[in-house]
Order: structure tokens, then sequence, then C-alpha cells
């Protein structure tokens, strides 16, 4: 039997209007059910300018946002009980588009200084290729990396997902209908076909560690709109979701529905995220003809915020360079917004800028 939750029912009905909203079935979450707590309103987007992109400058620009962001909020950024800190970075559309390592070296000094021991900040990413690729994983060549010392759990291992703690949808692993015909005719078992329909989470971000700081990159995607915050924390971070890649009615709802777990809301510290280079058409495959470059960087709580304001920036590159504007029929953002994870409201931003 499929289960779907009256949280997603209701959302469903929220967007009526949509017709992407109506179009496919809604995925069901399990073992973890999203969090409809009241939202405070839009949350503050910090954002600091960058002279350049070295890493003496990240580091004393992220160790003023994240001061900022303790003495604003009252919340400090420093060991708890199991000690530990996630940082889940992004390498996923290839060499050249990734979290820039002078950021995590940043944030991890910034952790360090704020009682952290080393190997206990530890950091997530995907594909083990595209990680080694992006100079995150030991060089095949010296064994050298800036990172050492610092675990990197490489979730195509399979060693990191729990069997425990799963996203279920009623969408199968595959639309090949040859496939589907072959599983019919071999009848396979009920738990096979359910196994298909999972998606496992990373849990080390949300059981492990006191808290996680998520390091996205953005780009346009064609399914999702805009590939940032959201996704790195969601599709980004879990088994068997390319299934999902195939509708954008689907994808933006699994997106929302992950982001809504509240295990991985009430760890997710924060969102830093660097703009020294993103890309407005043709992702999430990198593309140096379509990317821009601005030395920005900033700091939020609310992962939709600031997916909206890096939407818009995107629309604005590809109007300029003659590309249509993402589809309004792409409601990631809409979903997110109506389970409480943020504000897609760019009017109403704060955005606060920290000076020299």
């Amino acid at each position: 039997m499929r289960f779907l939750p009256p949280l997603f029912a209701s959302l469903c009905l929220a967007l009526l209007a949509a017709p992407a909203a109506r179009a496919t079935a809604a995925p069901a979450t399990k073992a973890a059910a999203p969090t409809t707590a009241a939202s405070t309103g839009p949350k503050p987007v910090w954002e600091t300018g960058l002279q350049n992109f070295d890493s003496a400058i990240y580091s004393r620009e992220v160790e003023k946002l994240i001061t900022q962001f303790e003495a604003s909020t009252g919340k400090r950024v420093a060991p708890g009980p199991k000690k530990k800190v996630g940082l889940k970075i992004y390498t996923d559309s290839g060499e050249g588009l990734a979290t820039p390592k002078a950021l995590t070296l940043a944030v991890i000094e910034a952790l360090e200084r704020r009682g952290f021991e080393p190997g206990n900040i530890f950091l997530v990413g995907l594909n083990q290729f595209r990680l080694r690729m992006s100079g995150y994983l030991p060089s095949l060549v010296d064994g050298e990396t800036p990172f050492k010392g610092h675990p990197l759990y490489v979730l195509e291992s399979n060693r990191y997902y729990d069997k425990g703690w799963f996203y279920l949808s009623p969408l199968p692993s595959t639309f090949d209908p040859s496939v589907a015909e072959a599983q019919t005719r071999d009848t396979p078992t009920s738990s096979t076909l359910e196994e298909d329909r999972k998606s496992f989470l990373a849990t080390p971000l949300f059981l492990e560690a006191d808290f996680w700081i998520n390091l996205p990159v953005y780009t346009d995607h064609p399914v999702l709109g805009v590939n940032g915050s959201l996704v790195n924390a969601t599709l980004w971070n879990a088994s068997n979701t390319a299934r999902f890649f195939r509708s954008n009615a689907s994808a933006p709802a699994a997106v929302a529905e992950m982001a809504a777990i509240p295990e991985i809301r009430l760890t997710w510290a924060f969102t830093i995220v660097s703009l020294e280079r993103y890309q407005f058409i043709g992702g999430p495959f990198f593309n140096s003809l379509y990317s821009a470059s601005e030395p920005v960087l900033w700091l939020s709580a609310d992962p939709v915020m600031l997916d909206a304001l890096m939407l818009d920036r995107i629309n604005r590159w590809r109007r300029r360079s003659g590309f249509q504007p993402v589809s309004d029929e792409i409601h990631t953002l809409d979903y997110a917004e109506q389970l409480k994870i943020g504000s897609a409201d760019t009017a109403k931003v704060k955005l606060i800028h920290l000076g020299e």
C-alpha cells in the first residue's frame, strides 16, 4: 500500500492551479515525516564582498559571517555532545564547478577556532571520481590533499546510508517499460519493489554530528529550476534519486519533502555559498561559456531564500544572453515555501551587507 502523507495532499490543494502539481503522484516519506512548524518570517541573508578568491580573503570573510550569525541569533557555532560537525560539499557538476576549496578550508578554520578537533570535522560528497578531480580526495599522482585529517564520506560507496532512514516514493527506480515488463514476468518479491521506491538518506550529517553546514554551488536545472542549497541537501545527499529527474513535478516535490524532514532541518545550521562561479544555462553539467562570477559570499539559515535570490540572477543572465527564463511551471521553491522551509519572496529579503 502506498503511503501519501496528509501534509503533501494539503500542499497539492494549495497549489491546485499548477498543472505540474497535478500531473504525478506525490512522493511520501517514511521513517521521518515533514515538520509544519509555523514560519517566523524570512530569515536574514548576510552578505560580504570578496576582494579576490584567495584563501586568506575567504578565511577573513567567512569568520566575519559566522561571527555575525552567532551575534544575531544567539546560537553558538561550537561543539555539542557529539563534538562533530559535517560539511555537505558539491562537486557533481564536474571539474570547474565545485564548492571552492578555499571556502571549505575557511569554514574548517572557523570551526577549529571554535573548538572542533580536525578529525571531527567531516566532509560529505557524492561521487568519488568528481571529488578527486575537484581536489577534495587525494591526488592519484602525489597523494596530496588540503583536507588531510578530515574524514570525507563518499556517498556512492553506499557505506553511509542507513536502511532505517529513507524517503519512500511511488516512483520506481526506472521508467524503462522493458524493465517494468521483466519485473512483472519474474514476479519479484514485494520487498524488492519497495526497495526500488526508497531513497536512503545519508545519516552522518543529522545523526552523527551536532550540526552540519551546507556548501552548495549554483546552476540552473531543467527539472528543478535551480540546483543549489535545497538540492545539495536532499537529492545530492541520498541514494536512488536519479529516478526523480524525469519529471518537473515529482523532483520538486521530493526536494521539498526531504528538506522538511525534522531531523535534517533541526541539524542544518545554515548555508554558506560563494558566487565565485555559478551557471545560468546548460546545468547541472559544467559549461564555462554559460557561467558567471561575482565576488560575493552569503550566509543564511533560509535555503529557500538563497535559491530564490539565485534564481533571479540566473534568469537575468539568461535574458541577457538571449535565452528564455527558467519555466515558472517548476514549483520547487513553491513547494518548499508551503512546507515552511523558508521564504521564496525576494521582495521581503532581509539582506544584510557586512562592510569592512
